[in-house]
Parts: structure tokens; C-alpha cells; sequence
């Protein structure tokens, strides 16, 4: 009985949550159309001051050190890319998330935003390894929302994290999914679907966001996908940036060798590489 309430009040919390905003979600849906191209992002932008403000704030700023004042949209958008389009829109919609410490995982404030953001650096760079055609943009904007279940669950997780920690350490729990299903009867996998349901994102999304930790669960059109951003968060926990207890309390797996040219030793090249982005990335978004 106990645990049903609190899943009644974690629906709740899901429903309270802040939404996307308009031009956010039409973004989203839009980047995750096979056939878009940048024109159709550049239209978005346009109708959207406050992104648009964004946009040239970031484009102009040190981190990206032009040797010019870039004031249009379109540069902007041209020299930015679509996923530090995507990544802006993010933070300015729903940094509270982003932002929000995670007390349930004694993860202090903007370790989600790191994490996330490290997460989806990696999953693009490791889409180049992909033996199929697979959006390495896709896989990024996968990368940033996939914990986002976190921001909502960690409020129910009060002093649980020791106890989850101890139960995998002994062989009790599983991985950290099942700690969170035995403490308040959901994952954050499953908040973040719900979450991702409200929002009503793009299905693709919602599929990553879902099964990020079991990506051979996920369906046969995005498995590749979900398994992108599934390393990239691996990696991104190899790096330093978890989210708190959780940190390194998955499994690896190894399904992924069916999609990708890559070796487990090989995901230390890709933290490598992400490194350095990583850094200019953090200090362009401004957000922790």
C-alpha cells in the first residue's frame, strides 16, 4: 500500500513538472525527422526570441572565440551546429531539472547537467563507430534528456542510497535500477518515460529515455540508438560525471558489439575525445 501511494505521488510530481516549451518541443520533434535539415532548425529559432538571444550570447561568447561578431540567426545556428541548438532550447526550457540537486543520490546541484551533457558529447562521437546510417545530432539530444527521470525520482529516494549501494555491493539488488524499484516502485528509467509521455517527445526519444540501461529491450528501428546513448553514459560515468551513489552501479551491455566497430578499451579513446568538448561545451551553456 505504502509503496503504491508514493508511485501516486511520483505520477504526480511527473504531471507537476515543467513543460517544454512550444518551440522546444517543435524542435525536438522536427531533429527527429530523418529527412530535416538545418533550414528547418533555423525557422524554429527564428520565431523564438529568448532562444534566439541564447543562441548569439553562446556563439559569441569565449568559449567559441570568433574572430568576428556573429549577429544573425542563421550563423549562428550554421556555426553552432543542431546540437548545440537542441542543447540551449534544453537548458533554457527545463534547467530547473537540468539544475535541481539530487538528494536521493547525494548528487549535489548541476551534476545531472554535467552528466547529461558528457553523456551526449559521448554517444555522438561514438555514433561515428556505428556500422549503420544512425543521427549522430539524434543520438546527442538522447544523450542530454536520458537521466531526466532522476530530477523527479530523486525526491522520493530519502536516505536510500547507502542501503542500494550495499544491496548491489552484497549481490542482494541487481544494479541501481533495482534499488529504485524496491524503494518507491518505480526506476528512473520509467519516471523518465512518463515524463518524456507528458512531454510527448518524439517516440525515438522516448524509447532512449526507457530503456537506456537495456538497450537489446528497445525496438529493432532504434536498438542502435538506445545503445549510442546506453556507451555514452557508461563513458561519461568512466569520466567522473555521475549523478551521485548511482555512479558505475550498472551494467555494461555488450549487446552494442552488433551496431558498433568499438571495443570496451575503446571507450577510453572516446572519453578522450570528448574531453576537451566537454569543457568548451560547459562553459558555452553557462548553466552549473
Amino acid at each position: 500500500m505504502a509503496q503504491s501511494k508514493g508511485k501516486e505521488d511520483i505520477l504526480r510530481a511527473i504531471r507537476e513538472a515543467p513543460l517544454l516549451s512550444p518551440n522546444t518541443s517543435l524542435l525536438l520533434q522536427k531533429t527527429s525527422e530523418p529527412d530535416h535539415d538545418l533550414q528547418d532548425v533555423i525557422r524554429i529559432v527564428k520565431f523564438d526570441s529568448v532562444l534566439t538571444a541564447r543562441l548569439l550570447r553562446i556563439v559569441n561568447s569565449a568559449a567559441f572565440s570568433t574572430v568576428h561578431p556573429i549577429t544573425s540567426v542563421d550563423r549562428a545556428v550554421a556555426y553552432l551546429g543542431e546540437k548545440m541548438v537542441v542543447g540551449a532550447a534544453l537548458a533554457d526550457s527545463v534547467s530547473r531539472l537540468f539544475l535541481k540537486p539530487l538528494s536521493g543520490y547525494e548528487g549535489g546541484r548541476g551534476e545531472l547537467w554535467r552528466h547529461d551533457l558528457f553523456t551526449a558529447l559521448a554517444a555522438r562521437e561514438i555514433v561515428r563507430t556505428s556500422r549503420s546510417a544512425l543521427s549522430a545530432d539524434l543520438a546527442f539530444t538522447g544523450g542530454l534528456l536520458h537521466d531526466i527521470g532522476k530530477a523527479i525520482l530523486s525526491d522520493f529516494l530519502h536516505d536510500t542510497s547507502r542501503v542500494a549501494v550495499a544491496g548491489i555491493e552484497n549481490g542482494e539488488l541487481v544494479d541501481y535500477l533495482a534499488a529504485e524499484q524496491e524503494s518507491a516502485g518505480l526506476t528512473h528509467a520509467e519516471v523518465g518515460h512518463e515524463l518524456a509521455k507528458h512531454w510527448k517527445l518524439p517516440a525515438s526519444l522516448q524509447e532512449v529515455i526507457l530503456h537506456h540501461h537495456h538497450p537489446g529491450q528497445a525496438g529493432e528501428s532504434v536498438r542502435a540508438l538506445v545503445y549510442a546513448v546506453h556507451l555514452g553514459d557508461i563513458v561519461a560515468m568512466m569520466a567522473g560525471c555521475g549523478t551521485g551513489s548511482d555512479t558505475m552501479q550498472y551494467h555494461l551491455d555488450v549487446g552494442y558489439e552488433r551496431y558498433f566497430d568499438l571495443t570496451p578499451d575503446a571507450l577510453a579513446l572516446v572519453l578522450v575525445a570528448v574531453q576537451e568538448e566537454f569543457v568548451k561545451a560547459e562553459e558555452a551553456f553557462a548553466l552549473a
